[in-house]
């Protein structure tokens, strides 16, 4: 089964992240509330995928994306951004994010997206 961590300031979006995760048959390793316990946690838990909210207390996702990509270039983060952060998010597909999700996500296009890279890793 794959693992995923999630990380998002809001625990609303983290509890949505983790059912549509769960219902694309991830288990959720770890949750965090801003970058810098992201970081840690990456280390910890080693997940195959990260969903990082890219605007949060104490560090950002950036910085965080940066860091845990420095720790393991073939890390993979899906960065989860507002649609009036495109700079933010043009920066974070530079600096390695697999993927995107705009807030508010649809539901259907995160459950997509989950069962694409769990596929891509078994074939």
């Amino acid at each position: 089964m794959k693992r995923l961590l999630v990380v998002d300031d809001a625990l609303i979006m983290r509890k949505l992240i983790r059912g549509v995760a769960v219902e694309a048959g991830w288990e959720v390793a770890g949750e965090a509330g801003n970058g810098e316990e992201a970081v840690r946690l990456y280390e910890q838990l080693k997940p195959d995928l990260v969903t990082m909210d890219l605007v949060m207390p104490v560090m950002g996702g950036l910085e965080a994306l940066r860091l845990i990509r420095e720790m393991d270039p073939e890390a993979r983060v899906i960065v989860v951004t507002a649609v009036d952060q495109k700079q933010t998010l043009m920066d974070a597909i530079r600096d390695g994010a697999t993927d995107y999700i705009v807030k508010p996500f649809e539901r259907g296009r995160v459950l997509n997206l989950l069962r694409k890279i769990a596929g891509d890793d078994q074939a």
